[in-house]
């Protein structure tokens, strides 16, 4: 394992009688969990998602191929569970500026990402300037797509994919887009099923039993990442060995069920705000992702703590102040990598009398570390708990694992609320609201309430 949790720094905020009285409920959880008997248990297909995937691994690996040689860019069009985890695992793994190349017309490649296409994408949102850009960047390259939708009536990626697909038979003609459009959709059904069929495109499944937030590594996360040249076997190989780990715990053993566990007993102390922290910007997204895990599968019946991101040290000049001194609801969790092994050096210069020459000869690494720790301690004396993922290396292995951590946890954490962590019922409500506006058919009597709603509101 190159995963360490560590719950150390908030001995000082949980009695040993906490976690007592969570033990049990912690345990009962992770049991429902591992004998798939709780709440949502026909959406626990992720703990055997490897097995899943080896099913057509040959197949996937010739579109793989395929895609690599023919293009020099791939759009990734799909949103929330189909788009976060996929974008996360890029950002964590390749290189910031991938995409910029360099003078020589070659792209600058990254220790654990292969050189090969660019990765974009789209249909996460409806903004008309976003696309717009991003059809202006494809201009002058070879591109395809990959477009995840379990329904293929999701609006957001639904649009992003009329309006690429236009444009790859435009260029290419309808036979030439066939060869560049990979489809990871339903098994058996729905529109982009049906279509998918009809046009003869590469198809790949949403496993039934797995929903979006918890697929990255399924088909849907798989596919983009062979192409965008991440090694999906030691990502999956990372993943099995954290869900082996924990299969064979007991009680609050695995690092995961003490996650669940430190999450529960500070909510039950009146935390109502979860900071994840990261100290590189490559994390962003992983936050993004974060975020909807945990906010889609606690969310509901007016519980759970609301899930926030900030990067350090860069929001310790803007988000800092309100963390050390702001009301007191707040649990951190902070995600930590090893240093990097080519970490810069910070050079002497006796022109610049800026106070930093105890840093000569440190390595940056070396001073974010010290930056991390000044402000746990910080943040601690002002009465913020902080527990930290200490993850020894950035490596497709690493993030498997990392990802299968939070998984875990968010599942068994949900148990312990009393939630289905694999449902969201709430998302339902604005999708018919839309939707009706959009003249969708079967809505009318949405439609009518709605528009009376706008027109109360002067919105319409």
């Amino acid at each position: 394992m190159v995963l360490r949790y560590d719950h150390s720094p908030i001995q000082s905020f949980v009695a040993p009688h906490e976690w007592q009285a969570i033990e049990a409920a912690v345990s009962a959880a992770s049991d429902a969990l591992k004998s798939r008997s709780g709440l949502g248990a026909q959406y626990t297909g992720w703990l055997f998602a490897r097995r899943q995937a080896q099913e057509e691994r040959t197949r996937m690996m010739d579109v793989v191929a395929r895609m690599r040689s023919l293009c020099d860019t791939v759009v990734v069009i799909g949103i929330g569970g189909s788009y976060a985890g996929i974008r996360a695992t890029l950002d964590v793994l390749g290189h910031a500026y991938q995409s910029v190349g360099r003078a020589d017309g070659a792209r600058f490649a990254s220790v654990h990402r292969a050189s090969g296409p660019d990765v974009f994408f789209a249909g996460y949102h409806i903004s008309s300037v976003a696309l717009t850009q991003l059809l202006d960047v494809l201009e002058h390259r070879s591109f395809g797509i990959v477009v995840i939708s379990k329904s293929g009536t999701t609006t957001e990626p639904a649009i992003a994919f009329r309006i690429l697909k236009q444009r790859l038979e435009q260029r290419y003609g309808k036979e030439g887009a066939r060869t560049r459009i990979v489809v990871t959709t339903d098994a058996h059904t729905g529109a982009l099923r049906s279509h998918a069929a009809e046009a003869g495109y590469d198809t790949f499944v949403v496993p039934a039993d797995v929903g979006g937030r918890y697929s990255v590594l399924t088909s849907v996360g798989l596919v983009p990442l062979a192409i965008a040249g991440i090694d999906i076997e030691a990502m999956q190989d990372g993943a099995s060995d954290a869900m082996e780990a924990y299969r064979l715990s007991s009680g609050m053993d695995d690092p995961s069920a003490q996650y669940a566990a430190v999450r529960n007993i500070v909510h039950r102390k009146g935390k109502t705000i979860e900071l994840l922290a990261t100290t590189e910007p490559s994390m962003w997204a992983f936050g993004e992702w974060w975020k909807q895990l945990f906010g889609e599968s606690e969310g509901k019946d007016g519980k759970g703590l609301f899930p926030a991101t900030v990067q350090y040290t860069t929001d310790l000049h803007s988000m800092g102040q309100y963390v050390q001194d702001g009301p007191r609801l707040m649990l951190q969790t902070v995600v930590a990598f090893a240093p990097h092994p080519n970490a810069l050096v910070v050079p002497a210069d006796v022109d610049v009398h800026d106070g930093l020459d105890g840093c000569v000869g440190m390595t940056l690494d070396e001073i974010n570390a010290q930056a991390l720790y000044g402000t746990v301690i910080a943040h601690a004396d002002g009465g913020v708990p902080t527990t930290i993922v200490h993850v020894q290396e950035r490596t497709p292995y690493a993030i498997g694992q990392l990802v299968t951590f939070f998984h875990i946890a968010c599942a068994i954490s949900g148990y312990v609320v009393g939630v289905n962590p694999f449902d969201q019922p709430g998302v339902e409500a604005y999708k018919r609201n839309m939707l009706a506006l959009l003249g969708k058919p079967g809505l009318e009597a949405e439609r009518a309430y709605v528009q009376e709603q706008l027109r109360r509101w002067g919105l319409q």
